[in-house]
């Protein structure tokens, strides 16, 4: 997979609480996820609950980041040069 030439907002799988929202916002702007956290929470106390909204807003809009398949262990029979050694 070769890396695209922007960065892309995207919620990680492996550093997730509820959605991996704050985590995908964190790593987009090269923060710490916490911060983004105790910053989302004092985001929702001061709109008194408004901002609690915009996380499962969040959650459909940002698109989850899928793990790079791994390449097969086998051989595929219709490959022309299946019967041949590898080297």
């Amino acid at each position: 997979m070769t890396d695209a030439p922007y960065r892309r907002l995207l919620r990680p799988l492996d550093d997730r609480i509820v959605a991996g929202v704050c985590s995908g916002i964190g790593r987009y702007f090269g923060v710490d996820p916490v911060l983004i956290r105790v910053a989302f929470i004092i985001f929702a106390a001061v709109t008194w609950g408004a901002a609690l909204l915009a996380y499962p807003l969040c959650w459909f809009l940002i698109p989850e980041d899928r793990p790079i398949a791994p390449t097969p262990s086998w051989r595929d029979p219709s490959d022309p040069t299946w019967g041949r050694p590898t080297a």
